[in-house]
């Protein structure tokens, strides 16, 4: 927690509300009618891939882009045409983009410096406040360096600081720990959460890499093509995926999909390799859903049982076509068919080989289905 003599780094929180906001590049709609609304101090996510519009949506919140179409709020402001130094919000962005020429002291205060003026501050309290931050980041040592001279950790920091000094109203995150090797990486998703925690400023987040979402944000919003897929809690997200895109993308290994057909008159879902009668609850949803004559079993690889042997009833059978060692546990691709191919966990010190035949336990307590047409869960 912060000392009481960092107490002036608590930030006054606001809200951020995106209403059906369109930006399109010539004929590419890069965000197609967005709406979501944070909440004072949260911290929240946007994933998705490469090419998905989360950084657009990010430099439209900045001002740096302007939208086509929809409304920008912060708080009970309309800014969506208010230049981005109006908006009183600090980005940080991939690269870090701080000035190679100027020290770090001189990066941080750089900010209050070009508005040195406006917020009636003297040298001593430009001075102060740089030390304060500095010292919340722990880089207070190294002030008179030159970015050339910080390791990737340390440049983030820089570039923390120097957006967090102004003491915006929101803070923007753009992939900021992508070019940090993967140890400093989980060190810094840690250090990053308690610092917003903390500080209990207003936090939009950036980044294809589903594990950062689920372990720093409050709630994550799963963005593709241009749309909000699924906005909630990262528990949520995982346990009741809104549709099949967001079932792939969230979770390691991700939720596996098994493409099945449903035998109606028989009461029967046909997958590859067994046949199983669900509860008749199962049937009725999906009769009275329309759902089409083909599905998706959804099941989480911790959800499967590995056997080497048939020594149970109702078994899978399948076949080892890859296996990765990770350690503390190795995971197993399956082969049910050519087209089905499931990613099972499995005790590291089990030895499996490629092509072995080994039978799967699924838990059809916790399997999920997915209309194959629409793709959007039914059950």
């Amino acid at each position: 927690m912060l000392e009481e003599e960092d107490k002036i780094w608590v930030i006054s929180m606001s809200r951020v509300r995106l209403n059906n906001v369109v930006k399109k590049f010539k004929d590419v709609i890069a965000v197609d009618h967005v709406s979501f609304e944070v909440e004072d101090g949260e911290f929240f996510a946007l994933l998705g891939p490469s090419g998905s519009g989360k950084t657009t949506v990010l430099r439209i919140i900045a001002g740096l882009e302007e939208p086509d179409e929809g409304e920008v709020w912060i708080d009970d402001v309309n800014v969506t045409k208010l230049h981005p130094k109006d908006r009183d919000v600090a980005m940080v962005f991939q690269n870090y983009a701080l000035y190679p020429h100027m020290t770090v002291y001189e990066n941080i205060a750089f900010p209050l410096i070009v508005k040195k003026r406006s917020l009636g501050l003297s040298e001593d309290e430009i001075r102060k406040r740089v030390i304060e931050i500095a010292k919340l980041l722990n880089i207070e040592d190294l002030l008179n360096r030159k970015p050339s001279q910080l390791s990737g950790g340390q440049q983030q920091r820089v570039a923390l600081a120097r957006a967090l000094i102004r003491k915006p109203k929101v803070w923007l995150l753009d992939e900021p720990l992508s070019n940090l090797d993967a140890k400093l990486r989980v060190y810094m998703r840690a250090e990053l959460k308690k610092l917003q925690k903390d500080l209990k400023i207003t936090t939009i987040y950036v980044t294809h890499d589903q594990i950062e979402a689920m372990t720093m944000a409050d709630r994550i919003a799963v963005i593709n093509l241009g749309r909000i897929l699924q906005i909630g809690p990262p528990e949520e997200l995982y346990n009741k995926p809104i549709n099949t895109f967001v079932a792939s993308f969230i979770g390691t290994p991700p939720m596996n999909l098994i493409k099945c057909n449903i035998d109606m008159i028989h009461g029967k879902i046909v997958c590859p390799g067994f046949v199983k009668e669900p509860e008749p609850f199962m049937m009725k949803i999906l009769q009275e859903k329309n759902v089409s004559d083909t599905i998706y079993i959804g099941v989480r690889p911790e959800n499967i049982k590995i056997f080497r042997e048939n020594v149970e009833k109702d078994l899978v059978k399948g076949r080892v076509v890859v296996y990765e060692k990770l350690g503390s546990e190795q995971i197993l691709h399956i082969a049910l068919d050519e087209e089905n191919i499931v990613r099972v966990k499995s005790d590291p010190m089990t030895i499996y080989s490629l092509g072995q035949e080994v039978y799967l336990k699924i838990d059809w307590r916790k399997i999920l289905i997915f209309d194959s047409k629409t793709q959007q869960l039914v059950i």
